[in-house]
């Protein structure tokens, strides 16, 4: 089982995957892939959020598994310490003396159909006000609601 190169054939720069044609568990194209994410910690992978890298990871392994976007539908909640990920780079700047690293990544994911929400109860918890959250987050009343509310309409969940 020779492995290809390194590459991020979804999400350019982010991710990157080897692909194994002949391993197990492949990407299924007779499936719909909806996944709902739980970013809830503060770590980072290669300089940016571990839960932002794993969903580019999940949309290239996907792409080079040969599933059609229409096949793919992925949600994320930030919550807790990964809630700087959702703020703007001038509120990420005034609280952290540095830009924030993700911003690129949130774009794309955007772009890519990921629809991210963050956690109103955590901001609220951390004085951040909305005007202060990134264009590419949507705000909602709870990640106790999202998380319920998408695993009841049949998401997969990936902690």
């Amino acid at each position: 089982m020779k492995p290809e190169k390194w590459k991020t054939p979804s999400i350019n720069g982010y991710g990157r995957i080897k692909f194994f044609e002949n391993a197990a568990a492949q990407p299924d194209t007779s499936l719909n892939y909806k996944v709902l994410f739980d970013i809830k910690d503060s770590k980072e992978t290669a300089g940016v959020h571990t839960g932002l890298w794993k969903i580019a990871r999940l949309l290239n392994l996907l792409k080079a598994g040969t599933i059609p976007s229409e096949n793919i539908d992925i949600i994320a909640v930030v919550h807790g310490e990964a809630s700087n990920l959702a703020l703007t780079d001038k509120k990420h700047q005034d609280l952290h003396k540095s830009s924030n690293p993700n911003l690129k990544l949130l774009k794309l994911l955007k772009e890519h159909g990921v629809t991210i929400f963050v956690c109103a109860q955590s901001l609220a918890s951390k004085d951040i006000l909305a005007n202060d959250i990134n264009e590419n987050i949507v705000i909602a009343l709870s990640a106790l609601m999202v998380l319920p509310n998408y695993q009841l309409k049949g998401y997969a969940l990936m902690p």
